[in-house]
């Protein structure tokens, strides 16, 4: 990547998504955050300088610098992602930590953090706007739809089917061949070995629905 970063978001996603760049030698230009309290301040020596919608300096995106959008909040990444689609005409580019292991047959969209030590297998697809927290594993062949987030050291496993915006907690185990419905949330330390609807919540050794 030549052009340095712009991160969307200057919480605890924003410092990881800057710790990232940061190990593969990519220059962050600075952070804007709609946090009028945060402007002006410093993280790890890279200031935040304005508002995510500011013209000022989004101008820049898609001619000197590339955008990353490190939001947790789904409706919010949503929203600044289309707004770079349509006023920038681009796409966020993707966040991977140089100890990440990501097989050359895996494919990658737009816009997605993969974390320190996380591995995504032979065959797994990863689209747009996906959070991989760090030391999760998605086995070969699993397919995640966009906006999806796995916790840290959950284990995804293979020919897994998680739909768009659904969050799988930190240390939960999905079994072979499991499909996890859209914007469903399995809770840490879960282990699901069905099917899981659209919009449930699930918990547990074996999960079950709390709803």
């Amino acid at each position: 990547m030549e052009n340095p970063v712009i991160i969307f978001g200057a919480s605890g996603l924003g410092k990881a998504a800057l710790d990232i760049f940061t190990s593969k030698d990519i220059v962050v230009y600075c952070f804007l955050d709609d946090n009028e309290e945060l402007h002006n301040t410093e993280i790890n020596d890279i200031t935040v300088l304005g508002s995510m919608k500011d013209d000022g300096f989004l101008k820049y995106i898609g001619k000197k610098c590339e955008a990353f959008v490190a939001i947790d909040d789904i409706t919010t990444r949503r929203e600044i992602v289309g707004m770079l689609n349509v006023r920038r005409k681009v796409m966020p580019v993707n966040a991977i930590h140089n100890t990440a292991i990501i097989s050359n047959h895996a494919f990658l969209g737009y816009g997605n953090l993969i974390n320190a030590g996380a591995v995504v297998g032979a065959g797994a697809k990863l689209p747009n706007h996906c959070i991989i927290h760090s030391n999760a594993t998605i086995d070969f062949e699993a397919e995640l739809e966009d906006y999806v987030q796995v916790g840290a050291g959950s284990i995804i496993g293979s020919k897994v089917k998680i739909e768009t915006g659904a969050l799988i907690g930190a240390g939960a185990i999905i079994s072979q061949g499991v499909k996890i419905g859209r914007n469903a949330q399995v809770a840490p330390g879960s282990v699901v070995m069905q099917n899981v609807d659209a919009n449930d919540i699930v918990l547990g050794n074996p999960a079950r629905s709390i709803e």
